[in-house]
């Protein structure tokens, strides 16, 4: 009987870890879809500088850009939309390769916390 208890008691925490460690994986697998899905391609200005993400890395912008609409990311900041507008991109601002202009989520956050510590 101790013997039945005894194997009954290990295949349930054999099963408690075994489920643990899939909960896991899946966990770190979503993580790296939404680390992947914020790095989108693009141009954005950071610091003051023209950058460029591509597959993942970030780095200065060494050229114009154009974005599938048609609109045109210059080294200096400068946007030239599809439609003939222009304007200047401001610290924090991301242009996607789709050619839609967005916000930086992570900057804003840096920004608010430079701005702390600045106050100190």
């Amino acid at each position: 009987m101790k013997k039945l208890l005894m194997i009954a008691l290990a295949f349930t925490i054999g099963n408690a870890v075994f489920a643990q460690e899939k909960m896991d994986k899946k966990m770190d697998k979503m993580d790296k879809m939404e680390m992947n899905h914020k790095m989108k391609d693009g141009a954005m200005m950071k610091d003051g500088k023209m950058m460029m993400m591509h597959d993942g890395k970030m780095m200065m912008m060494d050229k114009d850009m154009t974005m599938k609409n048609g609109t045109m990311v210059m080294m200096d900041g400068t946007v030239k939309m599809s439609d003939g507008t222009s304007k200047v991109m401001k610290d924090g601002e991301m242009m996607d390769m789709d050619g839609k202009m967005s916000m930086m989520k992570m900057d804003k956050m840096k920004k608010g916390k430079m701005a702390k510590m600045d106050k100190n």
